[in-house]
C-alpha cells in the first residue's frame, strides 16, 4: 500500500482511486480479496466513514463485492468496467480539454501528432 494521500481530491476517491488503480495493474485480479476497511483504516491512519464511503461506491459500482463475514472482493469484470470509465474520463478530462487549447493555439493536427510522437520519444529514453 502507498502510503501517501494528497489535498486534490478527498480521501474516499483516493482510496477508491487505490484499490481501482491495483485492479487495473493486475495487482488484484478478479476473485482476490482487497483489504478490508480496517486495514485500510489503519494503514492510512483516517476516518473509518471515509475509507467505507469509497469502498461502498466501488460495491455500488459493480468492481467489488462483499461476502459477510469473508471479506471484500473483485467482481470477475471489474477491470474491464474501470478500464472502460477511465477511457471515457480520458477523453472528457484531457483530450476535448487540450484539442480546444490546440485549437485557440493554432495548432495543425500534423503538429500535435509531431508533438506527441516527440513527448513518447522523451518518455522511452526514461
Amino acid at each position: 500500500m502507498s502510503g501517501m494521500l494528497n489535498d486534490k481530491k478527498p480521501i474516499f476517491e483516493q482510496i477508491k482511486d487505490w484499490v481501482s488503480d491495483q485492479i487495473i495493474d493486475g495487482t488484484l485480479k478478479p476473485h482476490d480479496r482487497i483489504p478490508s476497511t480496517n486495514e485500510i483504516v489503519q494503514f492510512y491512519k483516517v476516518n473509518h466513514l471515509t475509507v467505507a464511503k469509497g469502498v461502498n461506491q466501488l460495491v455500488e459500482e459493480g468492481i467489488i463485492y462483499k461476502k459477510r463475514g469473508v471479506g471484500m472482493f473483485v467482481e470477475p469484470e471489474a477491470k474491464n468496467v474501470l478500464l472502460d470509465d477511465r477511457k471515457d474520463s480520458f477523453v472528457s478530462e484531457y483530450l476535448e480539454p487540450m484539442m480546444q487549447e490546440a485549437a485557440k493555439l493554432g495548432f495543425t493536427k500534423q503538429e500535435i501528432e509531431g508533438l506527441i510522437q516527440e513527448m513518447e520519444g522523451n518518455m522511452n529514453e526514461k
